[in-house]
């Protein structure tokens, strides 16, 4: 009798007639489901993870987000003031005006030392040797020459910035361009400067949700930007010839007072 056939056979004839095992059908029908999920389930699988290699990076959806600007400031009394002071000489031998001109800045460095100025806080800031001419029935001739030579000077003590000021106009410097006051070490200020930004930004954006009637999620994205923070004053200078031994007047300097600010722009998530 054939193996998994449930066979009928006739004593007569000797004639067997066999049809297939119930038990058998069964299975094979359970295997053939089995196998149609199976390729259901890995095409899906590889379907979705197409999708997910599609989308990496990208966000679900784009969120709804506003932008807000805060401003923060923060005053205080600057504590350095910086200056540009130096000569202008002019003569017809190169060599004769620079040693006229050497000779002038090495005296003005000794006595703005004397005053507390250091070494670090005096920076040569231009030295500058040309030509001047002479025009005459067109043509130009050379007629002298002109040197220019400053320094820069950082005043840390600002009660002796008069004496400053008056101490270079008694050895004979002719060039003053300019008087700016600072704040050395500004972090202190911004970091104060950045919440006082922050918590107005923030402010604004809790009312424009109330007024829109939606809610802040979280921060989306923030910048920040800090504008100039050095003030200038109004140039103090000298007519060149100017100076000498003479004492000169102190003049009379006013420090004030610097903001230093911070500028927030922080966009919202809203829903």
């Amino acid at each position: 009798m054939p193996h998994g056939k449930n066979c009928q056979c006739d004593p007569k004839s000797g004639k067997c007639t066999c049809a297939p095992c119930f038990g058998m059908i069964l299975m094979k029908v359970l295997v053939g489901i089995l196998l149609a999920y199976l390729i259901v389930f890995v095409g899906t699988l590889a379907r979705n993870n197409m999708k997910k290699f599609q989308y990496i990076g990208i966000a679900d959806r784009i969120p709804y987000t506003i932008s807000i600007t805060g401003e923060g400031k923060e005053t205080a009394s600057p504590n350095v003031a910086v200056t540009d002071i130096g000569f202008v000489t002019e003569g017809v031998d190169v060599a004769s005006i620079q040693k006229q001109n050497t000779e002038k800045m090495n005296k003005l460095i000794i006595e703005v030392k004397k005053l507390g100025i250091k070494d670090a806080d005096i920076q040569t800031s231009n030295y500058s040797v040309y030509p001047k001419y002479d025009y005459t029935n067109g043509r130009s001739e050379i007629s002298g020459y002109t040197i220019n030579q400053s320094v820069t000077l950082k005043i840390r003590d600002l009660t002796k910035i008069s004496s400053v000021l008056a101490k270079v106009g008694e050895v004979g410097v002719n060039q003053v361009s300019s008087l700016n006051f600072i704040i050395d070490d500004q972090e202190s200020l911004k970091l104060a400067a950045r919440d006082k930004a922050l918590q107005n930004a923030k402010e604004k954006a809790q009312a424009l949700a109330r007024s829109l009637g939606v809610k802040l999620v979280r921060v989306a994205s923030y910048s920040e930007y800090s504008p100039s923070e050095a003030y200038p004053m109004k140039a103090y200078s000298t007519a060149l010839g100017m100076g000498g031994s003479s004492p000169m007047p102190a003049p009379d300097i006013q420090t004030g007072s610097m903001d230093v600010m911070v500028n927030v722009n922080v966009s919202f998530e809203i829903q």
